[in-house]
């Protein structure tokens, strides 16, 4: 695996390194001994599949606040997204600032996501898929979400959204988050 480091301190590009032959190709996901070299989370309590059937759809921004608070894994399995992450740490000097990864099923490229990060992904192409591993599990009374569209922020997003949650369309703007600590 390739870890290159993003613009905001502790968030991953993660690109796999295929060995192929005839028959096709290898490639490892996840080394609990590599991840630790980089002081990442080594753990994962949970893992889940994101299915987007419309390019365009939107998704986030989501997090869980502490005790539940949760360093992630994003990998592409089918078609593409435009992955986002948005500093959201109490004290950071790139509290509010975004950074995005293009995921694809074919690059083999993931993202790692710190706690205290909230994240979001539009779909590029229809039937979209994504595996998430996450270090804790989900607790609805932990969870927030960040406004998609906070000018504050300023993601800018690749397509016209197509299909998004009432939910994410109500989700506060950075002003009204409190940092995560």
């Amino acid at each position: 695996m390739i870890f290159t480091p993003l613009a905001l301190d502790g968030a991953y590009r993660i690109d796999l390194e295929r060995r192929g032959d005839q028959r096709g190709s290898f490639a490892r996901m996840f080394c609990q001994e590599e991840f630790q070299q980089y002081g990442l989370t080594s753990t994962w309590a949970q893992c889940n599949i994101s299915h987007s059937v419309l390019s365009g759809t939107l998704r986030g921004m989501h997090f869980q606040r502490p005790p539940k608070a949760d360093a992630k894994l994003v990998k592409c399995m089918a078609g593409s997204v435009f992955d986002v992450i948005v500093d959201l740490r109490q004290g950071s000097e790139t509290f509010g600032q975004w950074a995005s990864v293009m995921l694809t099923a074919d690059g083999g490229e993931m993202i790692y996501i710190p706690k205290g990060f909230a994240h979001g992904f539009q779909s590029l192409a229809d039937d979209a898929q994504l595996l998430y591993f996450h270090s804790d599990s989900y607790s609805p009374s932990d969870e927030g979400g960040l406004h998609h569209a906070d000018a504050e922020i300023g993601i800018a997003w690749p397509l016209e959204i197509t299909c998004l949650s009432d939910r994410d369309k109500t989700l506060p703007t950075l002003a009204k988050v409190v940092p995560i600590s």
